[in-house]
């Protein structure tokens, strides 16, 4: 069985996230070439999805093809139409933009050609399956684990930033789950929203702008990857370790050794490399006539200083 129907069919049975299971069958080799859209590849987060896809492509004989539009979703769009006219025979894509996107993907469906979604969350439309986390739930649990903390531990108060990245429908969600649940709270005051736009330097800029105007500030949360390297970057550079503590998404070699130090407390962990895997096996299905979910829930985990050993090796 391939990487999709080994965990994520455990996975959607226990969730019930599967309405029905798939089995993607082998294609020999050269027969089919799949193009894979990411976002950048600057992030790891994403470099290990391709990694995922790339496996499942090897196994399965399929030529795979990668194209890098660096935070562009234009260049997204023109890829997309590049890869019709060349007549690939499925598409993933990780979408900048959710709307924007639509129209490259109605196009590709219009010319008989699969499009499976992964990570970012499409609007309705003819994409074959959606692959991807619960990303407002997520928020929300790591918003429950937040506000668990500072009852406990920071006398039932603090005043807290958000690293964002208003351009990316799935951190919004994120966002959404996360303020949503620490509203509950009248001990937890949001200080300010700062936008990283999910590029590192960006989110390290305005991390510094957040700390510098808010010295009250004795919490971060951070949607995404850059979001969070960037902030614990803005927290080391200004001194306050001791002071702020961070929550977000997406483990680092940064975000380990923040745990070890003590001052990032928790971060929501994905599995990128199954993402791509899954997505490159509907894909796979999908060629071979097979019928796929149109929605896939992968899982999420909770990272914090007891349970982080596992993941020290992808990230040393």
């Amino acid at each position: 069985m391939t990487l999709f129907t080994r965990r994520t069919l455990l996975e959607g049975l226990a969730t019930g996230a599967l309405a029905a299971p798939f089995v993607a069958h082998t294609v020999r080799a050269a027969t089919a070439t799949f193009a894979l859209v990411t976002i950048n590849e600057q992030a790891l987060f994403f470099n290990q999805l391709n990694d995922g896809a790339k496996r499942a492509a090897a196994k399965a004989g399929i030529n795979l093809v990668i194209y890098n539009p660096n935070n562009d979703p234009t260049a997204q769009n023109n890829a997309i139409d590049d890869y019709i006219q060349q007549k690939v025979q499925g598409i993933i894509v990780d979408a900048i933009d959710v709307n924007g996107i639509m129209p490259a993907v109605q196009a590709a469906s219009a010319a008989g050609i699969p499009v499976v979604a992964v990570d970012a969350i499409l609007p309705p439309g003819p994409q074959k399956s959606q692959i991807g986390v619960d990303n407002e739930g997520g928020g929300a649990t790591i918003g429950r684990y937040f506000v668990n903390y500072v009852q406990k531990e920071m006398g039932g108060k603090t005043s807290l930033g958000i690293v964002g990245a208003l351009n990316s429908f799935i951190q919004n969600l994120r966002q959404t789950g996360f303020q949503d649940t620490i509203n509950a709270d009248p001990g937890i005051k949001l200080a300010q929203v700062v936008d990283g736009r999910n590029i590192q330097d960006n989110a390290m800029s305005v991390s510094e702008t957040l700390l510098t105007g808010n010295p009250e500030l004795s919490s971060i949360y951070a949607t995404g990857e850059p979001a969070l390297i960037g902030a614990i970057a803005a927290v080391q550079s200004q001194g306050r370790t001791k002071g702020v503590k961070l929550v977000g998404w997406d483990l680092s070699a940064q975000a380990i050794a923040g745990i070890d130090a003590g001052y990032v407390l928790a971060v929501v962990q994905q599995d990128p490399v199954l993402l791509g895997a899954a997505a490159l096996d509907a894909l796979v299905a999908i060629l071979a006539g097979k019928t796929v979910p149109t929605r896939v829930n992968t899982k999420l985990t909770i990272v914090t200083r007891e349970n982080v050993e596992p993941y020290r090796k992808m990230f040393s």
